[in-house]
């Protein structure tokens, strides 16, 4: 056995711990015979960038021990669609409608021609900045998104390599790929949507994603992993689609693409094809179980139909899908079709328990049912739901061989007492703010607030103003351009 008893202080921030480290608490979280159990006081052991042991009492020599006390040792969480810029579209939570404030560009901005409105250092600091809070939520996994309503048009491969670079830099696994498009939605002055399209600049896109991918690809032992982003169903042309699947198949990645999540996307689609997107997709055989899709509140029974035939994996955002006043219909609907859903925050702060309890809530008044879904359906999610759709079986457990990522999370927060379970208990009344340290791929990449190299009140500092610069900026490509303080009023006046 041997091994010091030691703490988490004595661990070197950003570094693998040198030996075996042994890691016990009052509740550990294992993977046994395909599911998740409970051990209560039990010992993860890990060893380099792998989990070497989970279960009840470890009979090995280790270098370490660490009691972590009243607290869950975690597999780390994964985020299907994690917010990598400083958030937009809380903006528009009281003032709408969204569309006339920076959601859809006005003929006249794209007229003038459209411009980046962030600097490419501001771009990079602000994926350092949200890939740092999503550690900081116990986060381990992400696949970053982010807006394209206050860009040229897309995303490029030189910020992405940025993005990767950061990633490493603090510690966190990603599945990345500069998003692209093939056009989009703009209104004209008498406040009439309608429909541009440069099929050549979205295939340039795909072709840049492409090159990134080829050359990022399996960075830093594996925790730079490619994804192609073609943006949203209704944005891409068919020959878009058709060649972002057949160089998923090439390369062996996945593809998320947001579909079936509101009603301008219906009615996009229904003007350009007659039919809705997963239908669409799926009469040109484009469908498979490489696609990750956000968000599903908008899809029908033919849709859902179609998910669960072609393995489609189901991208769940319940906060961000409820605060704008739309549910999924019905979590259970889709899990008992065997649809495999996994979780996204898609917000700001990427707060996944946050989420597990909105889609709880969500899901229980969609079926109208307090047993139709559990706290355990919404953290399966979180984590094997996660790890199914990116093909990954390594991730979102603790299991002998599998990737060394792990979130601690404290449970003597006063203001979740009494502990029923721990899972029910973070689902009821957690939040991120308990993830007290977190591993990934056998490194210490937070603890306590601390992220490595990386000062999160400074940076605080910096993502606020940059956002308030951003804001400044709303009238130029806000629809007939009024000033700041019409588009977004406070709740009260500010006198």
């Amino acid at each position: 056995m041997g091994g010091d008893m030691t703490g988490l202080g004595d661990l070197n921030l950003g570094e693998r711990p040198a030996g075996r480290t042994l890691l016990t608490a009052n509740w550990l979280l294992a993977h046994q015979d395909g599911c998740h159990v409970f051990f209560r006081n039990g010992e993860l052991v890990l060893e380099g960038s792998r989990v070497l042991y989970a279960g009840q009492r470890f009979e090995g020599d280790v270098a370490r021990r660490i009691d972590l006390g009243d607290a869950l040792i975690s597999p780390g969480l994964i985020d299907l669609d994690a917010l990598s810029d400083l958030d937009t579209y809380t903006l528009v939570l009281d003032n709408q409608p969204g569309w006339s404030r920076g959601r859809i560009w006005p003929t006249s901005y794209v007229e003038r021609g459209p411009y980046e409105m962030y600097s490419a250092d501001e771009l990079a600091f602000q994926k350092k900045f949200s890939f740092a809070s999503l550690l900081l939520n116990g986060i381990t996994t992400a696949l970053p998104i982010a807006s394209l309503y206050y860009r040229q048009w897309a995303e490029t491969v030189s910020e992405f390599d940025a993005a990767a670079d950061a990633a490493i830099e603090i510690g966190l696994r990603v599945f990345i790929g500069p998003a692209y498009r093939s056009g989009g939605s703009v209104v004209d002055d008498a406040g009439v949507f309608h429909l541009r399209f440069d099929e050549a600049r979205g295939l340039k896109g795909l072709d840049d994603a492409i090159e990134f991918i080829r050359r990022r690809h399996g960075d830093h032992g594996g925790l730079i992993n490619g994804l192609l982003a073609p943006d949203r169903v209704e944005t891409n042309t068919l020959q878009l689609m058709q060649r972002t699947m057949a160089a998923a198949r090439d390369l062996d990645c996945r593809v998320r693409l947001h579909m079936s999540q509101g009603k301008l996307e219906l009615d996009t689609m229904q003007a350009l094809h007659g039919t809705t997107g997963p239908q669409w997709l799926a009469s040109h055989g484009l469908l498979s179980q490489r696609l990750i899709a956000p968000h599903g509140t908008h899809a029908n029974e033919t849709d859902i139909e179609l998910y669960a035939e072609h393995g489609v994996t189901l991208a769940h955002s319940p906060l961000v899908s409820a605060r704008m006043g739309s549910v999924l219909n019905s979590f259970a609907k889709f899990r008992d079709k065997g649809i495999n859903i996994g979780m996204a925050t898609d917000t700001a702060p990427p707060d996944m328990w946050m989420n597990m309890l909105a889609g709880l809530i969500a899901s229980r008044i969609a079926d109208k049912s307090s047993s139709a879904t559990s706290s355990a359906d919404f953290y399966n999610a979180a984590t094997l739901g996660g790890a199914k759709a990116l093909g990954r079986s390594d991730l979102g457990r603790l299991e002998a061989g599998a990737c060394a990522d792990v979130s601690i999370f404290r449970l003597d927060d006063v203001h979740m007492t009494p502990t029923v379970d721990p899972i029910t208990t973070l689902v009821m009344g957690g939040n991120g703010k308990v993830t007290q340290a977190v591993f990934v791929d056998g490194r210490l990449v937070m603890r306590d607030g601390c992220i490595t190299g990386f000062d999160m009140v400074a940076a605080r500092s910096r993502a606020q103003r940059q956002f308030e610069g951003l804001i400044a900026r709303y009238p130029d490509r806000s629809w007939q351009h009024p000033p700041v303080e019409a588009l977004f009023r406070p709740a009260f006046p500010v006198l």
